[in-house]
């Protein structure tokens, strides 16, 4: 039987930015159908850290209500967490939301 091989949590993962523009600490990133979050400044064609992992605070769609453990995805065109199946998984809810509101918090993973 195949052994496995223990690397890291994977709480922070090292991340080359092929964006062709700088990446800001904090921004979204949307890479490989998930989000990341920018754990520092990462020049383009730089490698840097990123969050894989963790409760984040983000622009969110305020025509919809999230109830905690609510799926989550990342409309990358409009640049808001949306319940709205797509392309970037976000995660899910870690807390409710109240239709109007514009942020929302996500557990990523």
């Amino acid at each position: 039987m195949p052994k496995a091989t223990f690397i890291q949590e994977g709480k922070v993962l090292d991340w080359t930015n092929g964006t062709g523009a700088d990446v800001a600490y904090k921004d979204v990133i949307a890479a490989g159908g998930r989000i990341f979050v920018a754990a520092e400044n990462i020049a383009k064609g730089a490698t840097g850290s990123v969050n894989a992992t963790g409760v984040f605070e983000l622009p969110a769609d305020n025509t919809v209500v999230f109830n905690t453990g609510d799926a989550l995805y990342w409309d990358a065109a409009n640049n808001i967490l949306t319940k709205t199946v797509g392309t970037y998984k976000a995660g899910y809810a870690a807390a409710p939301k109240a239709q109007a509101d514009a942020v929302g918090s996500v557990k990523i993973d």
